[in-house]
């Protein structure tokens, strides 16, 4: 059975030229370069990247086997898998069948899974693999040596020869044909070619100049990142950064990913390797790459498929259903071995991982965590929260005490979005308990607000459907509208009749949710609910109390201390309840 990572376990890097593990130390210091790889055969060739192509690690520290003992079978990443009717009875046997039959490694005593049949990795039709890509890449640039290798391709340096780029040095990705044996594979290739053309543009993204194609490959022609990978840099740190320069890398990471998260693109395989610096230079930009498991999403779309890397994948993930929160707990692992050097999760087997992930607690009591900030401490767990809508967006992120700086901008967070849409539509009752809760936030919680408030660019001190209409077409790129981002506008067309001043935005845009987690909870919820009682408590039955927060006549007998006998009104146990309705915990029960 797995466990989460033990007392004083540092994390290793792998030495995968055979699998065989050299050292059983845990020391990130004093092991050898990683070949981390992600689930995804098409997406682990990538620029500056030196990955075997028969490396299967599930992360780019070395498992603490003893020397000599080759990984467990069920040591590998876990690919895009399929869905299941119900959950299945081990978290690593049907993620390991199906990424062995996206490999073309079916054992032949196995069916195929539903999902898959028709798709040609059984022969059952010819596979359509023209992408109707531009055939002159050989006339445009001139190759030369490889700097990366993965599963289904490699990735070389080249230089432009005529054009736009003539004389310009880049990275070429070169996927290989004949290794596209399925509709998914030859999918994930249109995926990340169109990801990396819809999102390009911002400072810390990989930028994509042109896709070919030729009857054996395809070539995906991108910026040349020559700076490595962000994993190397940890490794050469001894294993860790400072808190101070771990904020460096962390206001990258996150500015990039709100980016993508507001354009309705989850990454879905977020990981040292996966950040590239530009230059050599110590201050270089960071550059995430990899876009081969992104997939666009719809702003309240859940998606179903496992896809990412064992130590990085988040609960909700392994529970298939999860959305843009996915890649924050991704961030909170890249934040947690930053800052300790260690892995918050950790097994022998790739079964033992998700358990781990699943039921185990990140371990904050052993050095060097004594001696990091109490604000270092609550950042990593606020994005560490296995319930997802707990967990901190990447705006939020970005406004935490530990990271807040008044040089660095907030971006536009598409969870505010969800949250008015919520509020327009809800009753008298909800938007005055939510009024309420506003009068009594925390200082550290209306920054946040004011931010995203201000970039609404409020008239005469009131924001309409029209500023989020605005400031949402400001931020558009090609993959907002093909993610259908600005869909939500129409479901907020109650806010046309209406606008909101400062103090209704923020009752507005709170998430009781994410509230919950704050230190000081308890003390805001009984302030708040002073408030509520004062002005907006009103007589209410457990009929229609049930009814508003969707209950059925069974929850009645749960519902006995929400309203007080003396009245009649919601009582502060039945307000509290009322703000966020009965939570419905998706990580009680294991399989």
């Amino acid at each position: 059975m797995g466990h989460c990572c033990s007392k004083n376990t540092a994390v290793d890097s792998d030495t995968v030229a055979d699998h065989n593990l050299k050292s059983s130390n845990h020391d990130v210091s004093q092991t050898s370069h990683p070949a981390g790889n992600s689930v995804s055969g098409v997406s682990d060739a990538t620029p500056g990247r030196q990955t075997p192509a028969t490396s299967f690690s599930t992360s780019p520290f070395n498992s603490p086997l003893p020397a000599g003992v080759a990984p467990s079978p069920a040591a590998r990443t876990p690919g895009r898998k399929f869905r299941w009717p119900l959950p299945p009875p081990s978290p690593a046997k049907p993620i390991m069948a199906a990424l062995m039959r996206r490999q073309g490694k079916t054992k032949p005593k196995d069916g195929p899974i539903p999902e898959e049949q028709g798709e040609g990795g059984e022969g059952e039709r010819t596979l359509d693999k023209s992408f109707g890509y531009g055939k002159n890449f050989g006339a445009k640039f001139e190759l030369g040596k490889e700097v990366g290798r993965g599963h289904f391709g490699h990735t070389c340096w080249a230089k432009g020869k005529k054009g736009e780029l003539k004389g310009v040095s880049v990275a070429v990705k070169i996927i290989t044909k004949a290794k596209m044996t399925s509709a998914i594979a030859i999918e994930d290739v249109r995926r990340e070619v169109k990801m990396l053309k819809a999102l390009s543009g911002h400072r810390n993204l990989v930028k994509f100049y042109e896709a070919f194609e030729d009857a054996n490959n395809v070539y995906i022609v991108m910026e040349l990142c020559e700076g490595g990978e962000l994993l190397d840099r940890i490794l050469d740190r001894g294993g860790r950064y400072t808190e101070e320069d771990a904020k460096v890398i962390l206001l990258q990471i996150l500015n990039v990913v709100a980016f993508c998260h507001l354009q309705g693109v989850v990454h879905r395989d977020l990981k040292p390797e996966n950040f590239l610096f530009l230059s050599k230079d110590e201050d270089a930009v960071l550059k995430v790459i990899d876009f081969g498991l992104s997939d666009f999403v719809r702003p309240d779309q859940r998606l179903n498929d496992i896809v990412g890397s064992a130590y990085y994948v988040a609960p909700e993930v392994l529970h298939r259903s999860y959305s843009v929160e996915g890649d924050l707990w991704s961030i909170g692992v890249i934040s947690y071995i930053l800052l300790c050097g260690s892995r918050p999760f950790w097994a022998r087997t790739e079964s033992g991982i998700f358990r781990s992930v699943l039921r185990a607690n990140p371990n904050f009591d052993d050095s060097p965590w004594p001696s990091i900030s109490p604000e270092a401490k609550d950042f990593v767990k606020r994005l560490l929260n296995k319930d997802h809508r707990k967990r901190m967006t990447a705006a939020q992120a970005l406004s935490h005490p530990w990271l807040r700086d008044e040089r660095n901008a907030i971006p536009l967070d598409i969870l505010i979005y969800k949250l008015v849409k919520t509020y327009v539509r809800a009753s008298p009752l909800k938007r005055s308990a939510l009024k309420a809760l506003s009068r009594a936030l925390p200082e550290d919680e209306v920054t946040y607000l004011t931010a995203q408030f201000s970039l609404l660019e409020p008239k005469d001190g009131c924001v309409s459907l029209e500023n989020f209409r605005v400031a949402l077409m400001k931020n558009a790129t090609d993959a907002m509208r093909e993610a259908r981002v600005p869909d939500i506008l129409n479901l907020m067309d109650p806010l046309s009749y209406k606008k909101l001043d400062f103090e209704e935005f923020c009752a507005a845009a709170i998430s009781v949710y994410q509230l919950e987690v704050h230190p000081e909870w308890d003390k805001i919820s009984t302030t708040a609910f002073d408030y509520f009682d004062e002005a907006g408590n009103r007589v209410i039955s457990l009929e229609e109390l049930a009814q508003e927060m969707n209950l059925g006549p069974s929850a009645y007998s749960l519902m006995g201390d929400w309203i007080r006998k003396s009245d009649g009104k919601l009582s502060m146990v039945g307000y509290t309840k009322y703000l966020h309705g009965v939570t419905i915990r998706t990580n009680t029960r294991h399989r």
